[in-house]
């Protein structure tokens, strides 16, 4: 007989609270990077790398939960490193999504975390321990390209723009909070920040062969990027038509090449993904299907929300520095055009961020070295209250997102208080469209005795007919089955005429039911559903 692997019992997660954030620890840092540089070494080199690291890293261990838009790449993720090669048990077949997406992201990711995931693997850990280790390796992808765009700030436009970039980056929510969330975004975000970083370098095939592999392989809307800068480097003259083929058209090709070589394997049929969605998104023009949102909106809610103070700032900087404004047209020629197509969400323009944190860094920094002069010293003080008021908006927004996975936790609290010792029978859990759409992917699964199911389009009378012993979904009612638990989620923002003036509104999402067969369940103690 082998030895037993010990097991890691998996911890419950503490109820995030502003204290927790510490934004003490940002004005500390930022204090030393605007100082004479008399800092260590190491803190010069990477103090800002582990400032924003450990806000990301926060956000990952307070809510390592993932939801339904980045459902394909982590559960592809998942069976690349717990399936390896046995495609027959890879969730895309089950479960294909609307359009296909490239598995060049996962695959990439889960080769650099693989061996942590041995490691975790070998000391018994829960497997939502591996959640979190890919999450943090794609963090670290993420923020190191960001680190090469901010070398480059600081090479031309000086530390203090740069410190002024990681001050407005730290206490904006989504680059930090979504930088080890596997969407397609982000994988496409971290070859735009390199393309970002190239493009300060004065390397401009370069910046456009970057874009072209993250339109191509991840994001195929980031032509609507790829065009304005491609056009703006022409009329200025620093590429030119013969100079972009020459340079840029073998990119493309093989990118072709590349992706639809692995893909087509992947998926077992023969296929470019991003084309694919680019004729469903765009020719065919069904994103609408998924909600619309007025011309206006990017402008009026999506970037107020993701740049919070930057947002007033980055205009400022285009006026104060004239160096500025190339670098900004072809990110607002991106998001006027990107305007133009009626589903719209946030994260589609999150490659935008970073440009814009730049334009107002540049403007941050220039009150900053004019505070003490009588016109400056308004603008510097509104400065400061629109940085307390981002920071309080950032937390707010933290502690909203962190109720937002209800499932993640009610299939967490399941696995701790509902098994059954002593049973030899395994324990199915059903788990709805909501669930698995709200929290819950193969990384959240136990190993045996525990099985689950996705079926779907499940009447109300089918679930005890396939006799499962849980279920997790969004009814509080379930013939043959009674209410365990159920878990809250947040519903909405309330305001108040006291102190804090703004608080969440939690509403029952995830119901947890037992099998009134099973007698082992019923004699459990259980919360209840009161």
């Amino acid at each position: 007989m082998g030895s037993k692997k010990p097991k890691i019992a998996l911890p419950k997660l503490p109820k995030p609270n502003s204290s927790a954030y510490a934004p003490a620890v940002l004005w500390v840092f930022l204090s030393q990077a605007m100082a004479t540089g008399k800092s260590s070494n190491f803190f010069d080199r990477y103090g800002f790398d582990l400032l924003l690291g450990s806000i990301a890293a926060f956000y990952v261990f307070m809510v390592p939960y993932t939801k339904v838009e980045e459902s394909f790449n982590i559960q592809a993720m998942h069976d690349i490193l717990y399936h390896r090669h046995h495609l027959q048990n890879y969730d895309h077949f089950q479960f294909p999504g609307v359009v296909p997406r490239t598995f060049i992201g996962a695959l990439v990711v889960s080769t650099l975390a693989s061996p942590i995931i041995l490691v975790l693997s070998f000391l018994g850990a829960p497997k939502v321990y591996s959640l979190i280790a890919v999450r943090m390796v794609l963090g670290g992808i993420i923020l190191s390209t960001l680190r090469f765009f901010r070398v480059q700030i600081k090479d031309k436009f000086g530390h203090l723009v740069e410190a002024f970039f990681v001050m407005l980056t730290a206490i904006q929510f989504h680059i930090l909070f979504y930088c080890s969330r596997p969407l397609p975004n982000i994988l496409a975000l971290a070859l735009v920040n390199m393309a970002y970083g190239f493009w300060l370098k004065g390397r401009f095939y370069t910046s456009l062969n970057f874009l072209i592999v993250a339109t191509i392989v991840f994001r195929c809307d980031l032509l609507l990027f790829l065009g304005p800068l491609g056009s703006l480097l022409l009329l200025t003259k620093a590429i030119s038509i013969w100079g972009a083929v020459k340079y840029c058209a073998g990119t493309a090709f093989l990118c072709i090449g590349v992706t639809t070589l692995i893909d087509s394997i992947m998926w077992k049929r023969l296929m470019w993904p991003e084309f694919e969605v680019f004729w469903f998104n765009s020719v065919l023009n069904r994103s609408s299907e998924w909600g619309t949102y007025p011309f206006h909106w990017y402008f009026t809610s999506a970037l107020p929300r993701s740049l919070l103070a930057a947002y007033p700032l980055f205009p400022l900087g285009v006026i104060l520095e004239r160096r500025i404004l190339p670098y900004i047209l072809p990110a607002l020629f991106f998001v006027v055009l990107y305007s133009k197509l009626p589903h719209k969400e946030l994260r589609f323009i999150i490659a935008s961020v970073p440009i814009f944190n730049l334009a107002a860094a540049v403007a941050a920094s220039r009150v900053y070295n004019n505070r003490k002069k009588s016109f400056w010293r308004l603008i510097y003080l509104m400065m400061l209250g629109a940085v307390l008021i981002s920071l309080g908006c950032t937390i707010i927004t933290f502690v909203a997102s962190y109720e937002n996975y209800p499932s993640g936790y009610a299939l967490r609290d399941l696995h701790q208080i509902g098994g059954l010792e002593g049973s030899k029978s395994e324990w199915w859990v059903h788990i709805d469209s909501f669930s698995a759409m709200n929290g819950i992917s193969r990384f959240c699964e136990n190993s045996f005795p525990w099985r689950y199911s996705k079926e779907e389009d499940l009447a109300m009378g089918d679930f005890l007919q396939r006799n499962y012993t849980y279920l997790l979904n969004e009814h509080q009612y379930v013939d043959g089955f009674k209410c365990l638990f159920t878990v809250k989620g947040f519903s909405k923002l309330r305001l108040l005429n006291s102190l804090p003036p703004i608080s969440l509104v939690m509403e029952p999402k995830v119901y947890v039911h037992g099998s009134i067969k099973n007698e082992d369940i019923m004699l459990m103690h259980w919360p209840g559903c009161s």
